[in-house]
């Protein structure tokens, strides 16, 4: 089995040789810290994948990190450092370990668990563009989650969504000019919640959610982070 990048097999719970995380501002590595604790509180045994991409234009080298949610979404934060080898998933509380613990700016990221990874992320291009179609408040998406909460009590004693709900669109975003339109379900709006990118415990009520798309993903940015999710389900291969 191919890891991520393809490049060779891929072996679970193994140290990957060499494997370092460098991130040299000390504020970056906090707030990464920071995001990866909301995953791992989310849910204890997730993986976190490392990804490297080159800095153009005279920007710094980036360092993105993606996490899967219980809402089949994904989030994502990045920071200028380097990554070695330049794709990996690591174990969660593995890779928050080694950054709450360590002074240094580059750290061991964990163990690799590349095998655990479950499905793609938007491509890796120097041409690759994401089109910003609006701005939504965040208090805006913080009143749907807490309706979406409700609705979820109010449908399941223990409150989990039903598949209905987390599919159900909830904002239509269209661009000025452009006309392109996001439709934006209500698992998105969850996970944006469920990691504190909104409401109360994001520090930033007052802020605004940029919603964007690349054609075949759409991505929602706050200031701790995005959530990122396939805008059409993916077609299965054909024998």
């Amino acid at each position: 089995m191919n890891g991520p990048n393809g490049s060779g097999a891929a072996v679970s719970g193994v140290r990957a040789p060499g494997s370092r995380l460098t991130v040299p501002d000390r504020t970056q590595r906090d707030d990464l810290a920071g995001f990866v604790g909301r995953a791992v509180r989310l849910d204890a045994a997730v993986v976190v994948r490392l990804r490297a991409r080159p800095g153009t234009d005279g920007e710094p080298d980036t360092v993105e990190a993606w996490a899967p949610t219980p809402f089949d979404a994904l989030v994502t934060r990045a920071a200028p450092g380097q990554v070695t080898p330049g794709d990996v998933t690591v174990v969660g509380s593995d890779l928050l370990a080694a950054l709450a613990v360590a002074v240094a700016p580059s750290v061991e990221p964990g163990t690799a668990v590349d095998d655990r990874w479950r499905g793609p992320l938007p491509p890796l291009r120097a041409d690759r563009r994401w089109e910003v179609v609006g701005e939504v408040p965040a208090a805006e998406l913080d009143g749907l989650a807490e309706r979406g909460v409700a609705a979820a009590r109010a449908g399941d004693p223990g409150g989990r969504p039903s598949a209905a709900l987390l599919d159900q669109v909830v904002l239509t975003v269209t661009g000025d000019g452009s006309g392109t339109e996001v439709r934006v379900p209500m698992r998105c709006v969850f996970a944006l919640s469920g990691m504190g990118f909104v409401g109360a415990g994001s520090g930033d009520t007052d802020g605004t959610v940029r919603v964007s798309t690349d054609g075949g993903w759409l991505r929602l940015d706050t200031r701790g982070g995005a959530v990122v999710r396939r805008r059409r389900a993916q077609l299965p291969l054909l024998a």
